[in-house]
């Protein structure tokens, strides 16, 4: 059975992948792509935060609220990067398409 830890490190790799594809394709909104950039700060952040709280506090980092709350904060930037990003995406193409180039 695989652990939590390594199906973690393991879940990195698609990841990488997904990250990969979305900035060669090149039309991800670039808001966007770096929210989901950030999502990997989240996670380089979360693990140390989590050998913190085991050492320091004898606990799970869910269990340190204002760690796991520090921690999280990043994972919601990350979040509304992306809805910014796709949001703006989405609202330039609907004026593109009321206003469309004079020829």
């Amino acid at each position: 059975m695989l652990s939590k830890e390594t199906l973690f490190a393991v879940s990195l790799f698609p990841y990488l992948g997904f990250l990969w594809f979305l900035t060669q394709s090149g039309k991800t909104p670039k808001l966007a792509l770096i929210g989901f950039y950030v999502l990997l700060v989240f996670v380089a952040i979360t693990i140390p935060a989590g050998i913190f709280a085991k050492i320091q506090y004898g606990e799970e980092l869910a269990n340190i609220d204002w760690l796991h709350g520090s921690a999280e904060s990043f994972l919601t930037i990350s979040n509304v990067l992306v809805v910014l990003g796709f949001a703006g995406a989405i609202a330039k193409l609907k004026q593109e398409s009321n206003n469309p180039p004079e020829s």
